[in-house]
């Protein structure tokens, strides 16, 4: 432990664990010729004493982080276009089937998942304060409301539309520091016998998957079942049901409804027992997976340089949001990967956060006019996106039919 911080949920003190260093926005992708001076903050993460939060120690202003020029969107991945698809009609069949349903999204990007229920004639709203991606949404025919979702905003979609069947977020609730505003919202939006359903990054797969690239300044929460049991309680709320899922590395979804609302199911029991089995969340715990962290940017760093001195190319695969963690908290810049390659255009010509890389279309990555110099491709390429890595590896057979080899990182580094 270095320093003590005080938790956004119960106001104890929360105990360090892990230091990324002085890290920049995440998503603040620069032009090369911006003579900005970047900004930058300690990314340090710790674990509550009281509820046993694990949580950011800094957190970073939300006007920084989410704002008209944020780059992701939702619908550059199939298997999220899927995923958001199945969800919503599963909301279609069950939450949403009565009469006059209304459903509200926390962070609704670019609509991907309300376009389904769009079509469906349902009654909808996303609130979304990333003013290009709630365009997008909107250019599908959602209905969105361009602001930051808290007590305030929630009290006036109420008087406007009604209160609402169903609260849905997805890799949003994490974001968010002011925690007892959110929850405010939530119950004074809900309907008494509403869910509240959120899906974020996984505490338990991050620590057992050392994915500490997870960790950034938009994820200012790493939920675990136990620590989101604790903070509906302190909020008046209860957790009902808890779900596993597959995307982005792992994530848990949660429901939650006001107390006495709705049977709690069997898996919430389960979820929590086997937290409590793993000590999930005990500082000794946190502190071995920050003992693996540190190996793991060691065993990258020595394997790129190794790599640069025997002359070999690499090249970066995924601009995202979570790579800036890992070329700065390990110091990898130009000199160890060439560029790297993304499909979001707004991506493209700029240079990664902090690190500097260029950015370029996929067509460099195959060796055409996006910069690489027709070249062919890579020997090597880094794997960013490896939560993506079972569709991308698909879609670039070719690279590995050429003799390309990817770099994984996650839970150790190795060449496949």
């Amino acid at each position: 432990m270095t320093s003590e911080s005080s938790c956004r949920i119960c106001g104890e003190a929360v105990a360090e664990f892990l230091d990324f260093g002085i890290q920049p926005l995440s998503d603040a992708f620069r032009e090369p010729s911006d003579p900005a001076e970047e900004f930058t903050y300690r990314l340090a993460v710790g674990r509550c004493a009281g509820c046993g939060m694990v949580q950011l120690v800094n957190e970073v202003p939300r006007e920084a982080m989410f704002h008209d020029d944020y780059p992701y969107v939702s619908r550059g991945s199939a298997v999220m276009r899927e995923h958001f698809g199945a969800l919503a009609r599963r909301f279609l069949e069950t939450e949403l089937a009565g009469e006059d349903p209304f459903i509200v999204e926390l962070g609704s990007n670019d609509g991907t998942m309300l376009a389904t229920v769009a079509a469906a004639g349902v009654r909808h709203l996303g609130v979304e304060p990333s003013g290009d991606v709630a365009d997008l949404s909107a250019a599908e025919g959602v209905r969105v409301r361009k602001d930051f979702f808290e007590e305030s905003t929630a009290l006036q979609i109420a008087e406007s539309d009604g209160l609402a069947d169903v609260i849905y977020a997805a890799n949003t609730l994490c974001h968010i520091p002011y925690m007892d505003s959110i929850l405010a919202g939530v119950r004074a939006l809900l309907k008494p016998h509403g869910v509240f359903v959120f899906e974020d990054p996984y505490l338990g797969d991050i620590v057992e998957r050392t994915s500490f690239d997870q960790i950034y300044d938009e994820h200012f929460f790493l939920f675990s079942a136990r620590s989101v049991d604790e903070m509906a309680r302190r909020h008046g709320l209860e957790l009902v049901d808890v779900e596993h899922l597959e995307v982005h590395g792992g994530e848990l979804r949660y429901t939650l409804a006001l107390p006495g609302a709705r049977r709690r199911s069997e898996a919430v029991g389960r979820w929590l027992s086997t937290e409590d089995s793993a000590r999930l969340g005990e500082q000794d715990v946190l502190e071995e997976f920050a003992a693996r962290v540190h190996a793991v940017r060691d065993d990258l760093v020595s394997l790129l340089s190794r790599l640069r001195d025997e002359g070999s190319r690499v090249v970066g695969y995924g601009a995202t949001a979570k790579s800036a963690t890992v070329t700065n908290f390990c110091g990898i810049g130009p000199e160890l990967v060439e560029f790297v390659c993304d499909t979001t255009p707004a991506k493209q010509g700029r240079l990664t956060p902090g690190s500097h890389i260029p950015v370029r279309p996929p067509e460099a990555f195959r060796g055409g006019d996006g910069g690489a110099g027709g070249n062919g491709y890579p020997p090597y390429a880094l794997l960013f996106a490896w939560n993506h890595a079972e569709e991308i590896m698909a879609k670039e057979q070719a690279f590995r039919e050429a003799g390309g080899r990817w770099i994984l990182y996650v839970p150790t580094v190795r060449v496949v």
